[in-house]
């Protein structure tokens, strides 16, 4: 009769300890598993985008200057004459304003490496081929009696001489570092922390 009892008693406690076994072996699969879940929620998106609507909104910026010369050029020009030269001087001045036509942003412009936001923008140009500040310009000499054509000559002279001296490689280069430091605060105002700038095929005049 005991050793009926033991037996009975010895089962049970197997029973119950295959049964605690059990549970214990759920409990930490479910904690395992609560774990990963949650090492997968903490994986941080380090994926860059720009939206249609940020490109639309940097194109309706339209024209974006980053560099103004401002010029004085001295232009003449002589007609011989049997007994004497008729003599035309005439002082022109202008402002040549050097930047980006936001609106030339191509939809290709962002591309994502890794962290990093990868930006190609417009060619720096001269933002207005009217530089010239006609109400200022005035004539210096003016001997005879000339035309409006020869006004003109005298005008693209002016305006050639100008853009030869402004124009040129070192002043786009100081009109690309204005923008890339100004763009670059822009889109990093805007969330993204790393961005590189490049420029598309811009030539001196």
């Amino acid at each position: 009769m005991k050793d009926t009892k033991k037996k009975s008693v010895g089962f049970w406690l197997l029973a119950i300890g295959s049964c605690l076994l059990i549970a214990i072996g759920f409990i930490a699969y479910l904690l395992y598993n609560k774990a990963t879940t949650n090492s997968i929620a903490l994986v941080t998106d380090d994926t860059i985008d720009v939206t249609p609507q940020q490109i639309r909104s940097m194109r309706a910026i339209g024209q974006w200057e980053f560099l103004s010369i401002t010029d004085e050029e001295m232009v003449d020009t002589v007609r011989r004459g049997i007994f004497f030269d008729d003599q035309l001087v005439r002082i022109y001045y202008g402002t040549l304003r050097l930047g980006i036509d936001m609106e030339q942003l191509r939809d290709d412009a962002f591309r994502a490496e890794n962290d990093t936001l990868n930006v190609t923008l417009p060619p720096i140009g001269l933002l207005d081929s009217n530089f010239i500040d006609e109400a200022h310009t005035r004539s210096f000499i003016s001997n005879g009696t000339w035309s409006s054509s020869d006004r003109e000559a005298l005008y693209q002279r002016a305006r050639q001489k100008m853009l030869r001296q402004c124009l040129t490689k070192q002043n786009i280069t100081r009109a690309q570092e204005n923008a890339e430091q100004q763009i670059g605060n822009m889109l990093r105002s805007m969330g993204f922390a790393h961005v590189k700038i490049y420029f598309s095929n811009t030539t001196a005049q």
